[in-house]
């Protein structure tokens, strides 16, 4: 069998970048080692009759100016705000928060109006930070780099001095002190720092953990209504609407390489695909140390790869329950995202626990999502799905990851929850709990990290995921890496498979 180009993985920057592909004029084959397409975007069912969005269950990220050209809303995709946010307090009604700033003016009327003068700088720099990331990344070890690098500098010279300076003093800094130099409230703090330690090694005191904020800002925008799941969907029937291939259940796959390129891939059947191009959507460590037979790297390159940092700190649990989740500070009201840690320490604590690889101790921060409060149909009648990311879960733990010790993180995870939803046990009709390893295991990404390298400004641009590979080219001639892993972040965006993509069909 032959195509034009082969894609490794039916993740949603696989399918991204085989229907951009495929669109312009490529035959397409993709390679999903799983028997469902969509990788940590897929929908299943956890407990009979209730389905998760996604272990990724967030899509505000996605690139829509990327994704444009396919359409997507002609395949059934919506796309919507995403909804109001809560952050509840043990001792008080806590906060929603919005774009406008929700009611935060009933909590802190000086962080009500640090909100503004802080949405104020964020949309004066986001439109150049978001252009970083939409553009390719300029090849710096080449004289050609020299324009595109002056004409970034011209960009940034346009924020104005006090702006610049400003973006240019921040990006090294911890997150917990430039937001306490806006806002008053830990609880405030807490919540907006908690998404842009998602794919990190770091906790709110961390330096450069306010670069991965900005990153998170500036990709932030509508979110795909259904979630992550209905953006693999409508994915998925771009793709068959321009005849590409999508063979799932094909574990074990191969790349062959000749004389220093590409030439196809064998699957672990024996059967051969030639192609001149192939696109890899599995994390770096994976594509290169893995799929390509050994000693094909010169050995420096192996050495740079097995140096890219993918230190799992996520785990994920979901409950199957059979009635609302209710908050004692907001009785009678429905939320579908929820951020659980009222100060920046408790974050803190939580990567303290995973430095010297310990469980937490009590009561994990947690950020959460009920899908069914838009989506009913994803449980029985009256049933609800919550789907909980817990970050600060150490992929090598002391202890060793067993059925006990995942026992233990899903109690913490209830008795945590609990303490605001005092029901909780009472409505549990199933619960799944997923740590690093099981991740690594069940998606195939290394360390079980969830962004397939890890979010750090020394692996960001163009050194994402290396120096030397952030225009999505690898080592070896015809093979492109297209995941997470890649040019411009993790999360759910599609931009490492569109622009993967645009590279050859510009070439």
């Amino acid at each position: 069998m032959a195509a034009d180009c082969i894609v490794l993985g039916a993740s949603h920057n696989g399918l991204a970048a085989a229907a951009t592909l495929a669109a312009g004029g490529r035959r397409v084959v993709v390679i999903e080692p799983r028997d469902v397409v969509g990788g940590l975007c897929a929908g299943e069912e956890f407990h009979p009759g209730y389905r998760t969005t996604g272990l990724l269950h967030d899509s505000e990220t996605l690139l829509t100016d990327l994704v444009g050209p396919l359409d997507l809303p002609a395949r059934g995709l919506g796309l919507r705000e995403p909804p109001r946010l809560l952050v509840p307090r043990l001792e008080a009604s806590g906060v929603v928060l919005s774009n406008s700033g929700g009611d935060l003016a009933k909590v802190s009327p000086a962080d009500a109006h640090a909100w503004g003068r802080r949405r104020k700088f964020l949309d004066k720099v986001r439109p150049f930070l978001r252009k970083q990331l939409l553009a390719p990344t300029p090849a710096i070890d080449s004289g050609a780099a020299l324009g595109p690098l002056a004409r970034r500098a011209v960009g940034l010279r346009r924020l104005g001095r006090k702006d610049m300076m400003e973006l240019l003093r921040i990006a090294p800094t911890c997150v917990d002190d430039w937001l306490g130099e806006w806002f008053e409230s830990p609880l405030v703090r807490a919540a907006l720092a908690a998404p842009a330690l998602t794919g990190t090694w770091m906790g709110p005191r961390s330096p450069g953990s306010t670069a991965a904020l900005l990153v998170r800002e500036a990709l932030s925008g509508r979110e795909a209504a259904g979630g992550p799941a209905a953006l693999v969907a409508a994915l998925e029937r771009t793709c068959l609407s321009y005849r590409v291939k999508i063979r799932t259940g094909e574990a074990g796959a191969r790349i062959r390489v000749e004389g220093g390129r590409a030439r196809g891939v064998e699957l672990a059947s024996g059967e051969y695909i030639s192609a001149n191009v192939i696109f890899s959507a599995h994390d770096p460590k994976t594509t290169l140390l893995k799929l390509v037979p050994p000693g094909t790297l010169p050995l420096k390159i192996e050495e740079t790869v097995g140096q890219i940092r993918t230190r799992g700190l996520t785990a994920k649990v979901h409950l199957a329950l059979d009635g609302p989740l209710e908050f004692t500070c907001r009785p009678g009201e429905r939320f579908e995202r929820i951020r659980v840690g009222e100060h920046p320490l408790d974050l803190e604590r939580a990567f303290d626990n995973a430095k010297y690889r310990r469980l937490p101790a009590e009561h994990p921060p947690m950020d959460i999502r009920v899908p069914t409060v838009s989506d009913p149909s994803l449980a029985p009648d009256g049933g609800h799905v919550v789907s909980i990311l817990l970050h600060g879960i150490p992929y090598h733990l002391d202890a060793g990851w067993s059925d006990e010790t995942r026992a233990s993180l899903g109690e913490k995870t209830l008795a945590s929850l609990e303490r605001y939803c005092p029901k909780l046990r009472d409505q549990l009709v199933g619960m799944e709990v997923l740590t690093p390893a099981d991740i690594e295991a069940r998606y195939g990404v290394d360390s079980g990290q969830v962004y397939h390298a890890e979010h750090a400004l020394d692996q960001l641009w163009i050194a994402r995921p290396t120096f030397g590979m952030a225009d999505h080219a690898s080592p070896i001639e015809g093979l492109y890496l297209s995941g997470a892993g890649s040019h411009p972040s993790g999360g759910v965006t599609c931009g490492p498979g569109v622009l993967a993509a645009r590279r050859v069909l510009e070439a």
